[in-house]
């Protein structure tokens, strides 16, 4: 059998051969959740701010991307670790604005984007004073009627479509005609509007794209960022409390990917804002991350309940599937159906000594967890890991599909 590409280390800890997180093995939670579930290690994320403070000037906030993953025992450890963060929905029990500020997120640390915010959730974010990130004129022009009907003051930014794209991210944010945003060519005349309008004006959100693992691209990006900033802000005569220059900081999923260099970024950070010192004065920036805060720290955890041969080829049928975890079965933005790094739980170190297909119990054949992976033998009853899975995992699942229990989640 041909050796295939590694994937990227495994970050778990691996205890007479089975994968831990932190201190308890994956045994251990299955028996006291059941499978499937996710299981998050808080210590893994904490490590992963850890760095980023260590390399990111000190004018540089660091926010979490609540989209990324919204459990609340992971959001409430995350309220105590980040400066801020970015909510994509407002205005009901489960939006993700409520369930920042239930896990400690202060208002006016909080961000709200999105192209289509209707007027109750605009009504909701001037509610609480966070910032609305104000993607379109015919959305500012409703949250300024919403603020004098309702006698309160809008926090706003304003969220740009920049010219230029992160090259070679997984989700091109920018550049183009895009639903996000306002076109940087029309901005400048917003933004002289805005300096008359009864607002309190926080800055600017430009946004390029995510999942980059080119530092050279993101760095550019970076650059590219701040220099359209400086432009459109010292054109429009105004004072900015904050330029939010996204993130597009990307993880490895897929064989032969490699860790992004994060001081090498953070050292372009630095030197941006030692050139830009003078009208940046005491403007921060804002670094936006989610998926790169918790992709890592994350795994997918399911049960073998059979195993066959079909035409030559085994397959082993999981309890756990794409309703959720989208992202396995190649349907959250993969152009190509790539595997996840998949690991048996308790010979997480052996060598493998076969080729198998893994599918979940869904009655479609888009229910692909993996295809010709190479494991050790595996039978029915053994746990499987699929890691890389802190992001864009269960809350990012049709999860109703076909009326499967919904998979179980832990914080440790």
């Amino acid at each position: 059998m041909s050796t295939p590409a590694a994937h990227a280390p495994l970050l778990f800890a691996v205890k007479q051969g089975e994968i831990h997180f932190g201190d308890t093995s994956v045994s251990q939670l299955a028996t006291r959740l059941s499978t499937p579930f996710y299981a998050y290690d808080s210590g893994l994320i904490a490590q992963r701010i850890e760095e980023l403070r260590a390399a990111l000037p000190e004018h540089v906030l660091l926010h979490y991307a609540i989209k990324a993953n919204p459990y609340p025992p992971l959001l409430q450890r995350m309220a105590a670790w980040v400066d801020g963060a970015d909510i994509a929905s407002a205005g009901a029990a489960v939006s993700e604005l409520q369930r920042a500020l239930d896990a400690g997120f202060e208002a006016h640390t909080l961000s709200f984007a999105g192209p289509g915010k209707r007027d109750a959730e605009l009504l909701a974010a001037l509610r609480v004073g966070i910032t609305v990130n104000v993607e379109s004129q015919g959305e500012l022009t409703r949250l300024l009627k919403l603020g004098e009907a309702h006698s309160l003051q809008p926090r706003i930014a304003l969220r740009i479509n920049p010219p230029f794209e992160l090259k070679g991210s997984g989700m091109r944010m920018g550049g183009g005609a895009k639903p996000f945003g306002i076109d940087a060519e029309q901005a400048s005349d917003i933004l002289k509007e805005i300096k008359k309008m009864p607002v309190d004006f926080q800055g600017l959100h430009i946004f390029f794209g995510s999942q980059s693992l080119n530092a050279e691209a993101i760095m550019q990006s970076h650059r590219q960022a701040l220099d359209l900033a400086k432009d459109l802000l010292l054109e429009s005569g105004l004072n900015a409390r904050h330029i939010n220059i996204g993130g597009g900081l990307g993880i490895p999923y897929f064989p032969g990917e490699d860790r992004l260099n994060i001081k090498q970024i953070g050292n372009n950070l630095h030197k941006m804002i030692e050139e830009n010192a003078v009208w940046l004065g005491a403007t921060r920036l804002i670094l936006e991350l989610g998926r790169y805060l918790v992709g890592e720290a994350g795994a997918y955890v399911t049960r073998i309940v059979d195993r066959k041969t079909s035409r030559g080829e085994t397959f082993l049928i999981c309890d756990g599937g794409m309703h959720h975890h989208l992202a396995l079965s190649g349907n959250l933005g993969q152009v190509i159906r790539k595997n996840y790094p998949v690991y048996l739980a308790h010979r997480a170190d052996a060598q493998a000594s076969e080729t198998v297909n893994i599918h979940g119990p869904l009655c479609t054949p888009l229910d692909i967890l993996g295809s010709k992976v190479a494991l050790p033998h595996a039978e029915v009853g053994d746990l499987l890991v699929i890691t890389q899975s802190g992001a864009y995992g269960l809350s990012a699942s049709p999860v109703n599909f076909l009326g499967h229990p919904w998979a179980g989640e832990v914080f440790l």
